[in-house]
C-alpha cells in the first residue's frame, strides 16, 4: 500500500466494512478496500503522522499530529471540521429531517442519539451499535429537544466510550436479551408523549434492529488488547475476525485478538507488510483506555 494514505472505516449501505484510501502525493486520488472476516491484513506505518484536514480540504500546513489521538487534526482543523458538524448546534435552521435512536452496545450500556434520515443506520454501525431502534423523525431541533428529553427521563447518556464498548463484546448476551433490554427503555419513552416529547417528532414503532452477525461477533472471541497508537516503522497484522464502529479485531500470532481503532491509522504514510508479521505497535490490555477518544 505504498504511497496510500487512510482516511479510516466507514460502513456503506447495509453491508460490511470498508477501509478509505487516498494518495499520499495530494493528487486527490482514492479507492476503497473491501474488509472480509477470515481474511489476512498487513501494513507498516512510516514517517510521522500529518492533519487530515477538514471537510475535505487539507491542513494548510501539514501539522504533525498525536500518535495516540483519534482526531487525527490539528487544533485549527479541529475546530473547523466541529463547527459545521450537527453536533455542534451550528444548524438550527437545517431544513433535512432526523431521528433519534436508541442504541444498545452492551448489559446496561444504552444511549439515546440523533443522525440525519438520509444516512440510515450508517452513524449507528459507525458507534459500534449491537442493537438499535428508531423513537421518533422530524425537524432538526425537535430531535435534540427529545434527545435531552430522553437522556433526562431515562437516564442514559449521549456518549458511551468505546473502552467500555470494546471490553464486552466478546460476552454479549443472546439476541432476545439484547432486544429486551433496548424495548424496556423503548417502552419508558413511549409513555413521556404529552409530558415534554415535541409536536413535530413523529413517533416511530419499535423495532430492533441487530448488528451482531454484520460485525463478525459472533463466535469471534474476546479482544485481549488494543491498539494505542502507530509508530513509525511500527507493523500492525494478523486476521480479521470483527469488526464494529470504527475498530478492527485482528488475531494475531503471539498476542490473541488485538483491537485496532482506525481512526489511530488516519494520518499515516502506510505500506504493505506481511500479515503473518504480528503488532510492532504499542498496545494495552483492552478496557485500559490509553487512547484519547475525540468528541464522539
Amino acid at each position: 500500500m505504498g504511497g496510500w494514505r487512510c482516511t479510516g472505516l466507514s460502513w456503506p449501505g447495509h453491508g460490511g466494512p470498508v477501509l478509505g484510501w487516498v494518495r499520499s502525493d495530494g493528487s486527490g486520488r482514492g479507492r476503497v478496500s473491501v474488509l472480509a472476516y477470515g481474511r489476512e491484513l498487513g501494513f507498516r506505518a512510516g514517517g510521522e503522522r500529518h492533519c487530515v484536514g477538514a471537510r475535505g480540504n487539507p491542513c494548510p500546513v501539514r501539522a504533525v499530529v498525536p500518535a495516540r489521538s483519534t482526531g487525527a487534526r490539528c487544533e485549527e482543523c479541529g475546530r473547523l471540521d466541529r463547527a459545521h458538524s450537527v453536533a455542534a448546534d451550528t444548524l438550527a435552521d437545517d431544513p433535512r429531517p432526523y431521528r433519534v435512536y436508541l442504541a444498545w452496545f452492551g448489559p446496561g450500556m444504552v444511549k439515546v442519539g440523533i443522525t440525519g434520515e438520509a444516512r440510515d443506520a450508517a452513524r449507528l454501525r459507525e458507534q459500534g451499535a449491537v442493537v438499535f431502534s428508531w423513537l421518533g423523525r422530524g425537524p432538526l431541533m425537535a430531535a435534540r429537544r427529545t434527545e435531552e428529553l430522553l437522556r433526562t427521563a431515562l437516564g442514559v447518556p449521549d456518549r458511551i466510550p468505546y473502552a467500555r464498548k470494546r471490553a464486552v463484546r466478546g460476552g454479549l448476551p443472546g439476541a432476545a436479551e439484547r432486544a429486551a433490554e433496548i424495548e424496556k427503555l423503548y417502552r419508558r419513552s413511549a409513555a413521556l408523549e404529552g409530558a415534554g416529547w415535541p409536536e413535530a417528532l413523529e413517533r416511530l414503532p419499535f423495532e430492533a434492529v441487530d448488528h451482531a452477525e454484520v460485525f463478525g461477533l459472533a463466535g469471534a472471541g474476546a479482544a485481549e488488547r488494543a491498539v494505542t497508537g502507530l509508530v513509525d516503522g511500527g507493523v500492525v497484522a494478523g486476521r480479521l475476525v470483527a469488526a464494529a464502529g470504527p475498530d478492527l479485531h485482528l488475531e494475531t500470532p503471539h498476542d490473541g485478538i488485538v483491537v485496532l481503532d482506525t481512526r489511530l491509522v488516519t494520518g499515516w504514510d502506510l505500506a504493505g507488510a506481511d500479515a503473518g508479521s504480528g503488532m510492532s505497535v504499542p498496545t494495552v490490555a483492552v478496557g485500559a483506555g490509553g487512547v484519547q477518544d475525540g468528541l464522539f
